[in-house]
Parts: structure tokens; sequence; C-alpha cells
């Protein structure tokens, strides 16, 4: 490529992302954050298509030719074609012209993935909607018709770059119903946001605090069924403990002692992970976490300003990946 044309194409590149951030900042203002909204003439815009331009570019040259040649026919056809675009802008507008879109929930998911976000697109009783494509930037559209049925929940992901509280942005909404020559779109944002854990990462020995590899403490507990040992008889004693078999060796009056253990307790610990990135360390507690909360084995969790107590469950598990996911992050960007 020569120098000439890598000016050219820096040239239009800076040009086309300077009108890109300018209808974006107009889009901000024009339509703003709402968790539910009704797509109208303010959200709404209309445009043709490619097959459009193509349709335009027709009806052109038929003019052209009915006009040259005097000929009605030709000149009857172009007009009806004409006719035939502005019934298509009508209904293609009228198509997503009151359209509900309402934001349900997300499903958290790690660095890497996709993350599903929930909506509820739904219209009027009187209304039919046909050939509606929905999806965030970089995600797969979902596509939907509300005729019988008029509302339906949708599943749209979008890939989550980074951890914490991902924000996908706006919503890509089109149709081009009902001949593919006019498309109609709008850009809604409902202010969905996705909980992102670290990505998991595996290869290093387990991040658990030194209190964490002791065997079970032994607890003195009634009713207990580990036997324990013998120890000398005195009132007070359960007569049903009594070794009558070591009394008629003459070893004298002995119970037997029976005891509990404490389950062993894990502590995933910030502290044993000296040397990685903050972001490593997260990926390495959070690969642990997922491997420790499939045994069912009371674990913990240390970091600066977190402390989880060792429990189990599903809850529990989520409540480590949360805090993994947010760490770091304000209390303002919680919210």
């Amino acid at each position: 490529m020569s120098q000439w044309q890598q000016l050219q194409e820096s040239a239009f590149s800076g040009t086309r992302q300077k009108l890109r951030a300018r209808f974006e900042r107009w889009v901000n203002r024009r339509l703003r954050p709402q968790r539910r909204q009704t797509l109208n003439n303010k959200s709404l815009f209309i445009f043709p298509s490619k097959a459009g331009f193509g349709f335009l570019l027709l009806v052109l040259m038929l003019w052209l030719m009915g006009t040259n040649y005097e000929n009605n026919m030709v000149l009857g056809l172009a007009f009806f074609l004409v006719a035939l675009l502005l019934v298509c802008i009508h209904h293609t507008f009228f198509n997503l012209s009151g359209l509900q879109l309402e934001y349900l929930r997300s499903t958290p998911c790690f660095v890497g993935e996709e993350g599903e976000i929930e909506l509820l697109v739904s219209c009027s009783e009187k209304a039919d909607k046909e050939n509606i494509v929905l999806g965030f930037e970089g995600g797969s559209p979902v596509e939907v018709d509300l005729i019988e049925d008029k509302q339906a929940v949708l599943k749209l992901f979008a890939p989550a770059s980074h951890r914490g509280w991902f924000q996908p942005g706006r919503i890509h909404i089109s149709s081009n119903f009902p001949l593919g020559i006019i498309r109609c779109w709008s850009y809604p944002n409902l202010g969905a946001r996705i909980l992102v854990y670290p990505k998991p990462i595996a290869g290093f020995d387990m991040p658990m605090s030194s209190s964490s590899e002791q065997d079970g403490n032994v607890l003195d507990e009634q009713g207990a069924e580990d036997f324990h040992g013998f120890k000398r008889h005195h009132n007070g004693m359960s007569p049903r403990h009594i070794a009558w078999k070591q009394y008629a060796r003459g070893q004298g009056l002995l119970s037997k002692d029976y005891v509990a253990y404490r389950e062993q307790q894990l502590w995933l610990d910030w502290d044993a992970l000296d040397g990685l990135a903050t972001e490593q360390r997260l990926s390495v507690l959070c690969y642990w976490a997922l491997k420790i909360s499939a045994t069912q084995q009371l674990y913990g969790l240390r970091m600066p300003g977190v402390d989880i107590e060792p429990d189990t469950g599903v809850e529990h598990k989520h409540a480590v990946l949360r805090a993994l996911a947010l760490y770091g992050i304000s209390e303002a960007e919680h919210d």
C-alpha cells in the first residue's frame, strides 16, 4: 500500500470515527436508559435497505425509459413501484412502532464468555409484529414474531470483556418487513448489566492458609458415635458406656469415650499467592472456589477487606465468586 493510500485510509477512518461519535452523542440525548421502553416516533429510524436502493435505481431507470420513449405502460409501472415503496414505508415503520421491551434479569458469566440477558418483548393485542431481529453488538442476533402470542421472553448474549459489572450497551433492534426494501431500526438502552467473574486459571497449588491444613479438631459431643478410647468411669456417666470386658479382666471400671470430629475447613487465602498480579490472584482463587465447591467441603475466602466464613452450597459459592468479581470496584459501581 502506497503512502498516499495510507493517508486516504487514515483520513477516511478518522472522519468515520468522528461521525460515529457525534451520532452516539445524539442518540444518548434522544434515547435515555430505561428498564422498560416502548418504541415510538422518537426512538425509531427508517431508511432504504441495500435492496431498497436497488429498487429505487430500478424505478429511476423505468421512469427515464418511459419518459424518453413516451411509453405510458412503463411510466405506469414506475409509478406503481413508487406507490408500493410508500406502502412499505408505512408497514415497516408500524411493524416496530408500539413494541414494548423490558429488561428482566441477567445471568453471571466468566471473563471471555457470553453473558445472558433476559428480555420481555410484547405488543398490544390488536397488533401483529413480524420479522423482528434483536441483538447486542458482537453477540448473536435473535429473530422473533409476535402474531398469535403477543409477548415473548428472549435471551440475548453479549461477550463479556472484563471483570465486574459489564454493561453490553444498546440493543440493536431492526425489521425489514414486509418486502425487505425498507429498514426500520432503533437502539434502546435498557440499562442491562452482567456480573462477570474472573476467568478461572488452573495450574497452581491450592491457595489455602496454614490453618486449613490441620486435620479435623476433636469435639466432645453427647450422642457422638466415633469411638475414641477409654477413660475412668465416675458418677454421672452413662452406664451404657461401661466397658464390661475390661472390668472382667481386672482393668478397673472404665467408660468408653465417644467423640465427634469437626470437619476440615479450607481457607482460600489471598496472602498465600504472593508474587502474582491482582487479576491472576483472582483467577486462581476463582478456579479453586469452583473446584472445592463441587466437593461439598467447607471453605472460606480471605482477601483484603473481605472475609467470608467457611460454608458450602450454591449461595455460598455465588457469594465467593461475587466477592472475587467485585474486588477493587467501588461501592458506587456496585449499584
